[in-house]
């Protein structure tokens, strides 16, 4: 009899389906040379003139399914780690994979500190009105 009384194997769930640990997918990589720039927000997008990724034999299925899903509307990373149901920092490995390879470039948000004070946009709008 095994450790969970049942006699069977505790560590399977016919529920769940094949379960493949995140680390494989990246084969066993954590980050990538593009990760510094892809944090949540950051917007995701097929290159244009991009391949067919499914006949790049060094690409995983997952790789395949972030160009598909980035080719008719971009994502961000948030939205795709959620649409694959992966962690974050798998799919920020798998788009480095993919930046690197050309397939898709990752626009990266605008920081706070970059941003136009609201005051000046409001005075801009109230200017515009006056007119």
């Amino acid at each position: 009899m095994s450790a969970d009384g049942q006699g069977g194997n505790h560590w399977f769930d016919d529920e769940a389906g094949p379960v493949v640990r995140p680390y494989a997918m990246t084969r066993g990589r954590t980050t990538s040379a593009a990760q510094h720039r892809l944090d949540l927000i950051a917007v995701v997008v097929t290159e244009p003139l991009a391949d067919d990724p499914e006949a790049d034999p060094t690409l995983s299925p997952e790789h395949v399914d972030i160009v598909e899903l980035c080719r008719d509307t971009s994502q961000t990373v948030a939205e795709l780690s959620a649409e694959l149901d992966l962690p974050i920092g798998v799919v920020r490995v798998l788009v480095g994979d993919l930046v690197d390879a050309e397939f898709v470039h990752v626009n990266r948000p605008v920081p706070p500190a970059e941003l136009p004070d609201e005051s000046i946009l409001r005075d801009v709008i109230n200017g515009l009105r006056a007119l």
